[in-house]
């Protein structure tokens, strides 16, 4: 749920998306308020859950994981019960950066980090095969990153304040 946003709101978020090591007062002389209300801006993001966390990017592939897989998973059955084993089991995996549950032809989209395709097919046989209730796995292997974000647009605007 988004919540109603001013154009300084939207400023302070696009700042803290760029860089969250920003201090107040940097950020406060980057969005023309004062330390304080910027101060008091910033707490009423994060106590609105619109400002979730506060991370550093780690470069994937000199932590040694260059490869992205995508990885279809089709369960054998669709019960809530079933997803949710499925979802807690996968959710353990370290490998594994995002999971979503699809419609169309499988049940989950996997993006999967991995060393090289031997590691995948470590991780394929040993991992994903085992998961509760898998019934197959279609995998693709990313040739190159063309786009990846971390900066989310914001788009709700309330009144101007």
């Amino acid at each position: 749920m988004s919540q109603d946003l001013d154009r300084i709101d939207r400023a302070i978020l696009h700042e803290l998306q760029l860089d969250a090591r920003l201090s107040n007062t940097a950020l406060a002389g980057r969005v023309a308020l004062s330390e304080s209300a910027c101060l008091r801006r910033v707490r009423n993001l994060e106590n609105s859950g619109m400002l979730r966390a506060y991370v550093g990017l780690v470069d994937q592939s000199m932590a040694g994981y260059p490869d992205n897989v995508f990885v279809q998973i089709t369960l054998k059955s669709q019960q809530r019960d079933d997803l949710a084993a499925f979802e807690a089991a996968v959710a353990e995996l370290p490998e594994v950066m995002e999971c979503y549950l699809m419609s169309g032809m499988s049940d989950y989209l996997l993006r999967v980090i991995v060393e090289d395709a031997r590691d995948y097919e470590r991780i394929h046989s040993n991992t994903l095969t085992q998961l509760p209730g898998v019934d197959r796995v279609h995998s693709s292997f990313a040739l190159r990153t063309v786009i990846k974000r971390t900066e989310v647009p914001i788009r709700r605007m309330g009144p101007a304040r």
